[in-house]
């Protein structure tokens, strides 16, 4: 049997894809790229909760392996939302400037 899968495994794969998402929002210029890390910045944090509430959970709670898993759906609903709302400031962006690039308008009103 092969070694043990530990908390350092989950937070070397969640710090890849953390610095990825970064990568992303600040290398690119397309919006919806830009969206894209950003849901890659929350899914690390995702992951990170759920390492630590399956290896550091609290012994205080009835079911302490289900915190870190409460907090992360709670993260996932929040990408959901962040989502829609970003993703129709993109379809708005495109509709009055016809670019999605996050460069080109200078002006909120014209």
């Amino acid at each position: 049997m092969g070694p043990a899968v530990g908390l350092q495994h989950y937070l070397l794969v969640s710090a890849m894809v953390f610095g990825a998402g970064m990568a992303v929002v600040i290398c690119r210029r397309n919006a919806v790229a830009v969206l894209m890390g950003v849901e890659l910045i929350l899914n690390a944090a995702a992951l990170n909760f759920i390492a630590f509430g399956r290896f550091v959970g609290s012994t205080r709670t009835l079911h302490p392996e289900l915190t870190g898993q409460a907090v992360a759906i709670f993260v996932i609903v929040l990408a959901a939302a962040e989502a829609a709302v970003a993703l129709a400031i993109v379809l708005n962006l495109y509709n009055h400037f016809e670019t999605v690039d996050v460069d080109q308008p200078t002006m909120l009103r014209e």
